[in-house]
């Protein structure tokens, strides 16, 4: 099969022939039909917190096809359209039964999804409705790291909520923002290239001003935000969050950021802050996504951009390095 595969750190990925996966016990094999590209791939290439090693395929917002089941696997068939979970684990233990599959002591990231081809396991494959298509079940897995940040910022109906950030994430939050009863929501970005898209999804107001980011959202949301999501990953916007919060309100960090940060916790304090961390998602807030993509859901739809041949993965990864146009990118392998 075709693959493209991780070479290094500051490496172009390179398009290679690669066997064909067999399934083991309890597994089976997907044919790969649409994949996303996330920024955490793009970080992965870049950063080596990530532990890529040489011959690794990146890839893990994939959906495709049941093509081949291994020895003894049980609750999936050949032929039925799925999304994967990225999330491996057991199906068995306590922690997997509850859908919390983050804590299941197999827990491992699934990649594999830039190729014709990937192994899986089958608690980890959600089926498709007949309504939704392949490329819906490759935007299910931001949606539902998305939805899991709200569910754990405690957002209630009519708080102001402050996205800061308009990559995927950031807009699919302003999306479940939205859709779950935000009075106002404003996206902040450093670039008006997703002012539309953002607005599409959800946004009030879109704020842009590098040099004032501060006093420029409390305008545009018409005071202090209540909750402000961070979906960047860079250093200094906890501190600045802290200075867009209101007094007990709640900074819930989205972001992937592998470097050092400081900010003042004097400032918290004096604000008695609520600091909260989110990572990964439930089995049940992956199937809430895609549920909402059932019920007639348009705007998530929006963040993809465009779809490419599995062939031009390369060149296009490396061209989404630099910031442009482009939201979330699908790769199409077989095409």
């Amino acid at each position: 099969m075709k693959a493209v595969i991780f070479q290094a750190l500051h490496t172009p990925l390179a398009f290679e022939d690669v066997p064909d996966p067999t399934p083991g016990e309890g597994e089976l094999v997907v044919k790969v039909g649409r994949c996303g590209i996330c920024g955490s791939d793009l970080h992965m290439t870049q950063d080596a917190a990530y532990g890529c090693k040489h011959g690794d395929v990146l890839g893990h917002e994939f959906a495709g096809e049941v093509v081949a089941l291994g020895r003894n696997t049980q609750g999936r068939k050949v032929g039925e359209l799925v999304s994967v979970i990225p999330l491996k684990s057991c199906g068995d233990c306590e922690h997997c039964r509850k859908g919390e599959v983050q804590w299941c002591a197999s827990f491992g990231l699934q990649g594999g999804g830039y190729a014709d081809y990937a192994v899986t396991r089958p608690n980890q494959c959600v089926p498709l409705p007949a309504g939704l298509t392949l490329a819906d079940g490759a935007i299910i897995e931001p949606l539902a790291v998305a939805l899991h940040g709200v569910n754990l910022s405690g957002m209630k109906t009519g708080d102001k909520v402050l996205v800061l950030g308009a990559g995927p994430i950031g807009l699919a939050v302003a999306f479940w923002a939205n859709r779950l009863g935000a009075a106002r929501v404003a996206v902040q970005d450093i670039s008006p290239s997703q002012q539309q898209r953002a607005h599409d999804m959800g946004a009030d107001v879109f704020v842009v001003d590098p040099q004032n980011p501060v006093e420029s959202a409390v305008q545009g949301l018409g005071g202090m935000a209540d909750i402000v999501f961070e979906c960047v990953g860079v250093p200094g916007l906890i501190a600045q969050a802290v200075d867009q919060v209101r007094p007990r309100g709640t900074i819930l960090l989205l972001g992937l950021c592998t470097k050092p940060d400081t900010f003042n916790s004097f400032a918290m304090l004096g604000k008695e802050v609520r600091l909260v961390t989110s990572a990964f998602f439930t089995v049940q807030e992956y199937e809430a996504a895609l549920a909402a993509l059932e019920q007639g859901a348009i705007a998530p739809r929006l963040m993809v951009t465009s779809t490419i041949a599995l062939a031009e993965t390369p060149t296009v990864f490396e061209a989404l390095k630099q910031r442009g146009e482009q939201c979330k990118v699908l790769i199409a392998p077989g095409v």
